[in-house]
């Protein structure tokens, strides 16, 4: 070992735009790096405290928010590795790490004579006379230090930072475990009999992932572009449903078990919130959301599915009709509903994920995207091939303005690995913020999991992986387009139930014809796609609109039913699971399945008491597309209206106050209920 070498992480980045320096971190650097970072930010707060003139808004507000810049940078390339390219090393230094920062963070919150300056500094508010975003930085400063127990007495001080240390490991484990749960299963088929009715593309990717292991034959995984087609596609119901088991029994039971992490999760919120005078957890986290209250959320998730309950048991009963018409008996199982919709979309429509991909290639999905972020705010995307990337499959874009004028670097990592959690996400190194005089641009992060190239085919999207790289990419704008001084107040740093408007609203092109034939082009032939496919797409738009949304709902019910309650509930968290989601089921509960245990959002994420708000930025999406319906898809002067009021604002006005400012008045919910023709 060299005791000379410099750890990269502790000195600033020599790489154009003060890139990370992926390629020179070792993973022995975390630890000391955060060691030392966070030595350094404890004296940015002492030399705050110890500050002998009066507390102002400068010496204090300010200070506050510049400090621990080090430590903020390391945070950000470390944990979002260790989302999409960990490995059990690094969930180690996590698991030291976590309660060093914790215990830094509360060092923080819970200093007394820091807490005294800010107060001095709230206590002048009125006559401050700060602008708009000053005085939004004086009121989150003040309510992060009384919304973390710095109002406390010493004993429950000591008892919140003891739950606060408890909570970050148990989050911490809880996703380390689904993650090994998703990786643990295989389904290894030698006999090609048992691939019936699975496309090409699929039976391809299989062979790729065996080919990959070691292995003959086909292997599929619990990663979505795996199980996904499996379940779609497979005409064997028993091995779909083995893979249907396997993916919803995650983390029920076994070596990664979380049913006990769910309670103790849930505990460990109440408490924390009782500890601040909170009845529950949804009712402390949602003071700091649109929404505010925990009966605003119920009425809002009861009012639709009103409407939606009844068209998604109408559909059930027309696929399980279909389904029995084409020879299917016995009951219909969950195991069994993509395969007979999607049998049953095919015949009605024409249309399925076998037909279009083709003319859905990753890189001109890419270049469209990027091309109708050039169109509405005249963003341009440059490849940069000399920035470092932190694994082979990821692409780095320098983004600027139509004055040339930086926006951010962009990194997109597309491809599923064992090291990469699943889904599809937005995330920064760096977000937007002026220190010194100097304004530090965005480091912005997309990451998906879409089928991989194979050796005779390239990297070709379904329909619905197209609409997921828009909402990813509409997250990204939200932090790429950021503009403000405090780096807590700009880009995607707002309330929770807001920050889902810039993706989902992206969404929306997808299904214009307009914008979709300037891309649309199949990969082998180039020929463009037809119109009549287009057609059948929008026309396909709200297939099981009904199901979809239930689907939703019942994510954001039973999130509210884990947290908002005074304290964990007793017995089986499968049978406590399957009592909240029976009185909305369509299909079937299946003994030992359940969502919570693998439920990423609500109890590693940050989405806990806050699931609905994916449903609450729909409806400020469908009635915000509706205006650029209005104005024009394409329409310049309407998207930089919708910049320069909302999306480049981050959080330094009050959600729904940004919302007027573009919109001229509040958000319509019967613009959802339209969009997707659940209207009576």
């Amino acid at each position: 070992m060299n005791e000379n070498r410099i750890n990269p992480l502790l000195t600033d980045s020599s790489l154009p735009y003060g890139a990370p320096v992926f390629d020179l971190i070792q993973e022995s650097d975390y630890l000391p790096a955060f060691r030392e970072a966070i030595a350094r930010a404890q004296r940015e707060i002492q030399a705050i405290v110890d500050n002998p003139e009066a507390p102002t808004f400068a010496n204090t507000i300010e200070a506050l928010e510049a400090a621990g810049r080090d430590l903020d940078r390391i945070s950000n390339i470390f944990f979002n590795l260790t989302e999409a390219c960990t490995n059990d090393n690094m969930d180690q230094i996590a698991e030291e790490a976590a309660p060093l920062l914790t215990q830094h963070s509360l060092s923080i919150l819970l200093n007394e004579p820091l807490f005294a300056r800010v107060k001095a500094v709230w206590e002048q508010r009125a006559a401050l006379q700060l602008d708009t975003e000053a005085d939004k930085l004086l009121e989150e400063s003040w309510k992060s230090f009384t919304r973390h127990g710095a109002n406390l007495p010493p004993d429950q001080k000591a008892r919140f930072t003891q739950l606060s240390e408890e909570l970050s490991l148990a989050t911490l484990k809880f996703g380390q475990n689904v993650l090994a749960a998703t990786n643990a299963f295989t389904l290894h088929l030698t006999d090609e009999a048992d691939l019936a009715g699975l496309p090409d593309y699929v039976r391809e990717m299989a062979a790729t992932e065996a080919q990959g292991r070691g292995e003959q034959g086909w292997i599929f995984t619990l990663h979505q572009p795996s199980y996904g087609p499996f379940l779609k596609y497979s005409d064997r119901r028993d091995l779909r449903e083995r893979m249907w088991s396997a993916y919803n029994g995650k983390c029920v039971g076994g070596e990664v078990d979380n049913t006990a992490l769910i309670r103790q999760i849930v505990a460990l919120r109440a408490e924390k919130a009782q500890l601040l005078g909170h009845p529950t957890y949804a009712d402390y986290a949602l003071e700091e959301r649109m929404a505010r209250k925990p009966d605003t959320v119920q009425r809002f998730l009861d009012r639709l599915m009103a409407p939606s309950l009844p068209a998604a048991q109408r559909e059930v009963t027309e696929i399980e009709a279909y389904a029995r018409a084409n020879g299917f008996e016995g009951a219909l199982m969950p195991w069994d509903f993509s395969y007979w919709s999607e049998k049953y979309r095919k015949e009605r429509y024409d249309l399925d994920d076998a037909l279009l991909k083709p003319y859905f290639q990753l890189e001109a999905v890419q270049t469209a995207v990027f091309d109708l972020a050039g169109r509405l705010y005249g963003l341009r995307f440059e490849p940069r091939t000399d920035i470092p990337v932190y694994h082979p499959d990821v692409r780095v874009f320098r983004v600027s303005d139509e004055n040339g004028r930086m926006m951010a670097l962009l990194y997109m990592d597309y491809f599923p690995r064992a090291s990469k959690r699943g889904g599809a996400w937005m995330t920064s190194f760096r977000e937007l913020g002026r220190f010194n005089g100097q304004e530090d641009r965005p480091h912005v992060s997309v990451v998906t999991n879409f089928t991989k190239p194979t050796p005779t085919t390239p990297s070709l999207l379904t329909f619905n992986e197209v609409t997921t790289l828009l909402h990813e990419f509409g997250h990204a704008l939200h932090g790429m387009l950021a503009e403000g001084r405090y780096k807590s107040l700009t880009g995607t740093n707002v309330v929770r139930d807001f920050v889902e408007l810039p993706s989902q609203l992206m969404e929306n092109w997808a299904y214009e014809p307009e914008f979709l034939q300037t891309f649309a082009r199949h990969w082998q032939t180039g020929e463009g796609i037809p119109l009549k496919y287009v057609d059948r797409i929008v026309a396909a738009r709200n297939f099981l609109a009904g199901y979809g949304q239930v689907r939703q709902l019942q994510f954001g019910i039973l999130d509210m039913d884990w947290h908002d309650r005074a304290a964990a509930p007793e017995g089986d968290v499968v049978a406590f699971e399957q009592a909240t989601l029976r009185p909305t089921a369509v299909l079937p509960l299946i003994e030992g399945s359940a969502i919570s245990p693998s439920f990423n959002h609500i109890f590693s994420g940050g989405y806990a008491a806050g699931y609905y708000s994916y449903k609450w930025a729909e409806v400020l999406e469908a009635d915000a597309f509706a205006w650029f319906k209005e104005k024009g898809i394409f329409n310049r002067e309407a998207a930089e209206h919708f910049r320069k009021t909302l999306l480049s604002r981050g959080g330094c006005v009050d959600a729904d106050i940004l919302y007027r400012d573009f919109r001229g008045r509040d958000p319509e919910p019967e613009a959802l209920l339209e969009k997707l023709g659940l209207l009576p």
